[in-house]
């Protein structure tokens, strides 16, 4: 592929020529088998040529060069976020290293300012990062540096046989099990700090913390998406993490293709850990099918932080889509320490080289060969050790930095040398800087040649190919007049954008307001509906717990609501694929029931011997009475739980865990025996569910979807199905109006292609009307069945799944009671006063 000016608005990123090594993707989707080839710097090739990439380009829809940008319907657009009507709590969930978390402080900040209560949860590593910002912090867990240090080991989707044999793998699983539990918790706990209540009415995230799309799903609330590299699937340029190899035949569905499947190997080597939590949380199991591309599926809206003067927003993405430009926070109020301003003062601006959170198995390798670079190009350098621990010897030309704000560093050297972050590439170009990148993995080789494009740096260098001779060449090259010009002229086309600005105003342009409002204070995001005059209410947290208090209305008339809710549905495309996806399905399942007959017995023998080998412990988590600085609900203080609630089960509790102290615990055995059982139980239920249910379903499906095989409109019947009535709703619809448009289509299509194409128009239209009569017949019979068992499963699954919802029932009246003894009169007069207009159709005079 040529390598383009970014600025043109027609952008393909140049290929990447690295050393690789062949990784073998068997069984990625339904059996099918594939191969990739995976560079050092963590890009894989994937040949689009290939038995897989060809299967998908039947399945997938490449969407035209040019969406419709109108909004959606059903939303109100907004010129500025202070026209938007509600105050929301926002929770903004990051995983990843400081860079990565810095935008969002910005961010956060930005939603503050419009009056929006924000949690940014992340790694406890940064709470006082988070904290000095005014915000509000919740720990997630997860260990930023050793992520880091396990992305450098294995840059790319697959682990190295090092990583393997090592155990790195087993323990990078518990991790994310760990972040998935912590940005559970951050949706509905209290402060950890404070003890302040606290529930989200909405979600932003960047796609590494992966709970964000099941969070939202569970709590009924709108999602956003923000994040520093493409993940949306374009025509316009590869996967930043994909090469595309004999693309060159369709370059469009190639670069298409390449989302899809970094989706697939992304959701294989993680989908089991995500499905084992989601049932934690009351959530069915994502099929393998749609579990890689749920994002696109479901329309959920992304804002890409990144300057537009890069990369333009591709044509081919929906309006749900933004490029809002870099997230910037304010310039920090920083006084540099003596040695360091007098560095500056000494000389000619030097050039700054560090390597942010990336950790380094050799820093003394990698500091002398900086030192070696920066003595033969005669430059005066600071050089930051950062996590990567970079060191050497006092000298008059160097300075050893700790910590400093590049915000307010990069103004005052002549050059960066980074490791291609998105944060750290942007403030460099944002201040003028040409820029050297040495991407370690991700996105970072990336940035790096989006740079070269622009003319702002050389080309990237890889951190495994760095040589001191190397880096030399790249520093002369950022100190030529040419290179300082580009970097001046993309910082002048920057200055002109306000990326936290315009994500804020993404942000609330995408969420369903009118569907989000309290009926009786519209100004609040509603969690509960209830029935007044017969009349179904939306209703939030504060005003039904006015109701409660101050009208008796009884808390069982409260009912969760659900904003935004999400359903998953496993989509089939054919009878065959179908139904065939559908049996190695279930015969997935009952191998993995059978096999944990045995494993689930070792593990809780296991798990036992290690209980008796421990010392009893019992601790109390109680919230923290410590200050922290002010947010938008900071300055009220907390109170003790009212007694007048009506919600006994939302009462403040703590937790208390104890553990056994016997050397030999007499219910290891009973213990094993019941894990036995519940697996046995498990194969019983997974056989009668997948021939009594999920293989009728999927066959139905696939005979409702065939039609698309001779592009003809495949019509859905009923509304989603979420319980056993919704069930028996589609079956009967289905049945009536399936037979009805199947008869229709016989009769019709032969006329219609007949007019078209004459007599062999005609003879087509018969085949297109037979089929559309057979495949929608079968589906409408087979439906009777499958719909109602879908419908009946899922309401039994919400009985014994239920315990989430009761905890976030529990959390809304909390924070609803903890509200309302803070606020003044004037909410209960409003609240009141509206409840009388709407029940008896009079005011309170």
């Amino acid at each position: 592929m040529d390598k383009r000016d970014p600025r043109s608005g027609d952008l393909t990123p140049p290929p990447y020529n690295e050393e690789d090594v062949q990784v073998a993707l068997d069984g990625v989707v339904g059996g099918v088998g594939d191969t990739a080839t995976m560079h050092d710097d963590g890009r894989i090739d994937i040949d689009i040529d290939s038995r897989l990439s060809r299967t998908l380009s039947k399945l997938v829809t490449i969407p035209p060069d040019s969406q419709d940008t109108a909004p959606p319907p059903d939303y109100i657009r907004f010129a500025s976020p202070d026209q938007f009507p509600l105050r929301l709590n926002i929770v903004i969930q990051v995983v990843g290293s400081r860079g990565d978390v810095q935008p969002f402080v910005a961010l956060a900040n930005g939603l503050q300012k419009y009056g929006h209560r924000v949690r940014l949860a992340t790694h406890a590593k940064f709470e006082s990062f988070v904290h000095d910002a005014g915000l509000e912090f919740y720990p997630i867990g997860g260990d930023p540096e050793d992520l880091m240090s396990y992305m450098v080991k294995n840059p790319g989707l697959m682990p190295s046989m090092k990583s393997l044999r090592a155990g790195d793998i087993s323990r990078k699983r518990q991790m994310i099990v760990e972040m998935l539990e912590g940005c559970w918790r951050s949706c509905i706990e209290a402060d950890p700090l404070t003890g302040d209540p606290f529930v989200a009415d909405a979600i932003i995230a960047n796609p590494p913390s992966f709970a964000h799309m099941h969070c939202a799903e569970a709590l009924g609330i709108p999602l956003h998406m923000m994040f520093t590299m493409p993940w949306t699937a374009t025509s316009s340029f590869p996967h930043p993490l994909a090469n595309i190899t004999d693309g060159k035949k369709n370059p469009k569905a190639a670069n298409y293709l390449s989302y899809v499947l970094v989706e697939i190997m992304t959701w294989q080597g993680l989908g089991d850990v995500i499905n084992d939590w989601r049932k934690r949380i009351g959530l069915e199991p994502v099929p393998n099918t749609e579990g890689p591309m749920l994002a696109s599926t479901l329309s959920i809206p992304f804002t890409y932080c990144w300057s537009p003067a890069l990369i333009p927003k591709p044509k081919d993405w929906p309006a749900y889509i933004d490029v809002s430009g870099f997230f910037f926070r304010g310039a920090p109020n920083y006084t540099p320490p003596k040695a360091l301003a007098d560095f500056l003062a000494a000389g000619p601006p030097p050039v700054y080289i560090g390597f942010g959170s990336i950790v380094l198995d050799n820093a003394a390798a990698m500091s002398s060969l900086i030192l070696e670079a920066v003595t033969a190009c005669g430059l005066r350098a600071i050089i930051s050790h950062g996590w990567s621990r970079l060191n050497g010897p006092a000298r008059p030309d160097l300075y050893w930095l700790d910590d400093c704000p590049h915000e307010w560093l990069f103004q005052h050297v002549s050059a960066v040398v980074h490791h291609g972050g998105a944060g750290t590439a942007a403030c460099g170009l944002r201040n003028s800087r040409p820029t050297v990148v040495v991407p370690f993995f991700g996105d970072q080789p990336f940035w790096g040649d989006m740079i070269a494009a622009a003319g702002a740096g050389p080309s990237p260098i890889p951190h495994k190919t760095l040589t001191a001779e190397k880096l030399a060449d790249a520093l002369r090259f950022c100190l030529e007049d040419a290179a300082q010009a580009a970097a001046a002229g993309i910082a002048a086309q920057m200055a002109k954008e306000d990326g936290v600005q315009a994500a804020v105003l993404s942000f609330v342009n995408n969420l369903p307001v009118e569907k989000m409002r309290c009926d009786f204070l519209p100004d609040q995001p509603a969690s509960w509906t209830v029935k007044v005059n017969k009349k179904t209410k939306r209703i939030s947290r504060v005003a039904a717990e006015i109701l409660a208090r101050d009208e008796g209305v009884d808390a069982k008339n409260f009912k969760p609501y659900r904003s935004n809710p999400i359903l998953i549905e496993n989509h089939r495309w054919d009878p065959v694929t179908g139904t065939t996806s559908s049996a190695l399905g279930i015969g997935a399942d009952m191998f993995t029931a059978t096999s944990n007959i045995f494993l689930k017995p070792a593990e809780e023998y296991r798990r036992g011997r290690s209980r008796s080998a421990q010392p009893s412990s019992s601790k109390t988590h109680l919230p923290k009475s410590k200050s922290r600085p002010s947010s938008p609900t900071s300055s009220i203080k907390s109170s003790t739980p009212s007694s007048s609630n009506p919600n006994p089960s939302a009462t403040t509790t703590t937790t208390t865990t104890t553990t056994s102290t016997s050397p030999s615990n007499p219910n290891l055995a009973a213990n094993m025996a019941l894990a036995s059982s519940k697996s046995l139980a498990h194969v019983l239920g997974s056989y009668t569910k997948g021939i009594l249910v999920d293989l009728p379903l999927a066959t139905a499906e696939g005979f409702r979807s065939a039609p698309r095989l001779w592009n003809s409109p495949v019509t859905t019947y009923g509304p989603p199905i979420t319980n056993a009535q919704s069930g028996f709703l589609v079956a009967g619809k289905s049945l009536v109006l399936g037979l009805r448009d199947g008869a229709m289509d016989l009769a019709r299509e032969p006329v219609a292609g007949a007019k078209r194409e004459g007599f062999w128009g005609g003879v087509k239209g018969l085949g297109r009307g037979g089929g559309s009569f057979v495949t929608k017949s079968v589906s409408a019979g087979l439906g009777v069945v499958a719909y109602p068992g879908l419908g009946i499963s899922r309401s039994l699954w919400a009985m014994t799944h239920g315990e989430a919802g009761r905890v976030v029932a529990g959390k809304r009246w909390e924070e609803g009671r903890w509200v309302v003894e803070r606020v003044g009169g004037g909410d209960r007069r409003r609240v009141v006063q509206a409840y009388y207009e709407m029940n008896l159709g009079e005011g309170m005079g």
